[in-house]
């Protein structure tokens, strides 16, 4: 039997001739998620030239191209017709859906997409691309996770590839989770982004963290897609991600409390780290960048030498 991997990068092959008369029982859905794979990562790798660089200091670490086309048109298919709250988003997979749709390459996707970081450099990035590319239903927010949530913000779902917690057992996924959680009002679904390595402990200690914390705000597993995802991490380039689904208990919303600031010191603690904890609100952008061509303080020229010098 092949991978769950190998299955869904299948779905991006060119449709090939019926071998029998009688189709199986899930065509329709199949059919429905083949992309021209040629297009989507063309489509992507406009949204990488335009994401901004990781800072490491954040634990920033970007996913590579070809699982960034993968998870967009996971994305897409799991949110169709609904709204969508990215809780941080430093890899552009919001921008990636959103403009797999817009070009028609997806004919699925979210109606509407809210991007909240604190990294003014990601909100300038993702609102310049939407208007270049005339995107309407894609914004983003400048907003810190150790913040209240605006408790005018609803969504149906929301999405987050936080820091990974290796070093505070999960508090720092739980923080970027109860936020997305808030989100929805409590009601909703989530995908949350997270390390999944079956030869080391902390990865599994974190999942089981951020499942009992789930289930402390009322929302329970519903799927779990192991191990997916690769990234641009030089000390552990076979680390790797899965997506962790999860949804409200019946009722969940009624009982939700109001959003308020974190600065539990326990729970900030080693948040981007070992011995790294917060203490910078915003990101903030010193100039504007267009990250698709080299930066002037990169380089320096040497003038080719002219007769009668």
């Amino acid at each position: 039997m092949s991978s769950p991997l190998a299955w869904v990068l299948g779905l991006f092959s060119k449709p090939q001739a019926p071998t029998s008369k009688v189709p199986p029982a899930n065509s329709e859905a199949v059919e429905r998620r083949r992309i021209d794979l040629r297009a989507a990562l063309n489509a992507v790798s406009d949204v990488v030239q335009n994401r901004p660089r990781p800072l490491r200091i954040f634990d920033q670490i970007h996913m590579k191209s070809g699982d960034m086309v993968m998870q967009s048109e996971i994305v897409a298919d799991w949110a169709d017709g609904k709204t969508l709250a990215f809780i941080g988003d430093g890899d552009a997979i919001s921008v990636s859906v959103a403009y797999l749709q817009a070009k028609g390459i997806l004919s699925f996707g979210p109606t509407h997409i809210t991007v909240f970081d604190f990294d003014e450099r990601t909100v300038n990035a993702v609102n310049r691309f939407a208007e270049k590319e005339g995107i309407s239903n894609l914004d983003a927010k400048l907003y810190n996770v150790f913040d209240a949530m605006d408790p005018e913000e609803e969504f149906d779902l929301f999405y987050t590839n936080p820091p990974w917690g290796a070093s505070n057992n999960g508090e720092s996924v739980n923080v970027f989770v109860e936020r997305g959680i808030e989100a929805t009002r409590c009601a909703g679904e989530g995908m949350i982004v997270i390390a999944d390595d079956d030869e080391l402990e902390w990865p599994k200690q974190v999942l089981a963290s951020v499942q009992m914390f789930g289930l402390g705000k009322g929302f329970y597993v519903t799927r779990m897609q192991r191990k997916l995802h690769e990234y641009h991490l030089d000390d552990a380039p076979e680390l790797k991600s899965c997506n962790l689904y999860v949804g409200a208990l019946p009722r969940n919303g009624v009982s939700r409390k109001p959003s308020v600031a974190i600065d539990d010191a326990m729970r900030l603690a080693n948040f981007y780290g070992r011995s790294k904890e917060p203490r910078v609100r915003y990101v903030k952008e010193r100039k504007r960048l267009d990250y698709g061509v080299a930066h002037d303080d990169e380089f320096e020229l040497v003038l080719l030498e002219t007769k009668g010098e």
